[in-house]
């Protein structure tokens, strides 16, 4: 089997970033800064405060890899003390290392641009991730056709917007699919949150619902390998039950949690 990567990321508001692009005294504090640039977002888009792009700190990377015959492992890379480049040279590190198949819900309209930007800001290098057929590697060719960058290769897998046609009126979240396909979805925090959760040092509390965020994702995409055949119906819940053998042995609560909730709606 092929690696497989299914990721999210958690960001906040850059506060550093803000102050600069607007020349911010340092003794005006992080709620402040924060708050004027999401009134400014506000008066400029006529009332929606969503961040840019670039102006999104990664505060957690969470994937559920999967390799082998039976090696599988969800968590969150890197420790809550760890910086936002440290975060980040560490997920681009994955992908040098394993090539992985990366999947997603939403990766190429979100997580991965703010990966891309944040990398471009801290000079981060991702050789293997960026290759188009032009690449050192001696596989470099085979990217030509198949990459991560371009939006109808495989090597990156957006189940939002494959399973959209690539149309944003068709696009759905992930918690309402998950949920319907009978996985537990979203427990307890949502992206809109994080921010307030950061400000009151629930960093940890974070982390843990990305990783959920991750389950999630891999769940939907081993889904999507039953519907378009990768996987038949014995292999499709073979795979369930390894992911779920995993997790029942992780006692940390939100696994708990999410256990719990998995097995109220299947």
């Amino acid at each position: 089997m092929n690696p497989i990567l299914a990721f999210d990321i958690e960001t906040i508001p850059d506060v550093a970033g803000i102050r600069v692009l607007n020349h911010l005294p340092a003794d005006v504090g992080d709620t402040e800064v924060v708050e004027f640039a999401l009134q400014q977002r506000r008066a400029k888009t006529g009332g929606h405060d969503f961040m840019q792009l670039h102006l999104q700190q990664v505060v957690a990377i969470s994937c559920c890899m999967r390799w082998g015959a039976d090696k599988i492992h969800v968590g969150s890379i890197g420790t809550p003390e760890d910086s936002e480049e440290t975060l980040i040279a560490r997920f681009f590190e994955l992908i040098e290392t394993h090539t992985p198949q990366l999947v997603s819900w939403n990766g190429g309209g979100f997580d991965l641009p703010v990966l891309h930007y944040r990398a471009l800001i801290y000079g981060i290098s991702a050789a293997r991730y960026w290759d188009m057929g032009e690449g050192d590697f001696g596989d470099s060719r085979d990217f030509k056709w198949n990459n991560y960058i371009s939006r109808y290769h495989a090597r990156h897998c957006d189940l939002m917007d494959l399973l959209s046609l690539y149309q944003a009126r068709a696009c759905v979240p992930l918690d309402d699919m998950a949920k319907l396909c009978g996985f537990p979805g979203k427990l307890g925090m949502d992206g809109s949150k994080v921010w307030a959760a950061y400000h009151q040092g629930e960093l940890t509390q974070i982390r843990h619902y990305c990783e959920t965020d991750a389950a999630n994702t891999y769940l939907m995409y081993l889904r999507f390998s039953l519907l378009r055949g990768s996987l038949n119906a014995d292999e499709y819940e073979q795979e369930i039950r390894c992911l779920k053998a995993y997790l029942n042995g992780l006692k940390a609560p939100h696994w708990q949690e999410f256990l719990a909730a998995w097995g109220r709606s299947s």
